[in-house]
């Protein structure tokens, strides 16, 4: 089996209201708990806002420090699950789900080498 990294990407901004952030979450713990009865679930978190960051980068013999984001956009990395699965397929099978209960964010899947 494989893993693949889904990673969620969302608007810079404040969290959508309780009224419509209740029911995704719901969703999405449903969701959680198909991908461990299937033994596909690995590992799952969300992330602070991108301004939480910090961004290190070697120059020299310097490690120069920058606060916030590494990238300038309008969309960050908001949290990821990490899926076990059999091939692409299976996973982007586990992705579409996600994606349907996190519309109109995106969904991205990428598989880990090795």
């Amino acid at each position: 089996m494989k893993q693949y990294l889904l990673s969620i990407y969302q608007p810079d901004g404040p969290a959508p209201a309780p009224e419509i952030l209740e029911p995704i979450m719901k969703n999405l713990a449903v969701w959680n708990d198909e991908l461990r009865a299937a033994g596909a679930w690995v590992f799952s978190a969300g992330l602070h806002p991108p301004e939480s960051a910090t961004v290190l980068r070697a120059d020299g013999d310097e490690v120069l420090l920058t606060d916030g984001p590494f990238t300038e956009g309008k969309e960050h990395l908001g949290g990821f699950t990490v899926v076990q699965a059999a091939d692409l397929d299976e996973a982007l099978a586990w992705a579409r789900k996600l994606a349907a209960i996190l519309k109109p964010l995106s969904i991205e899947v990428r598989p880990f080498t090795g």
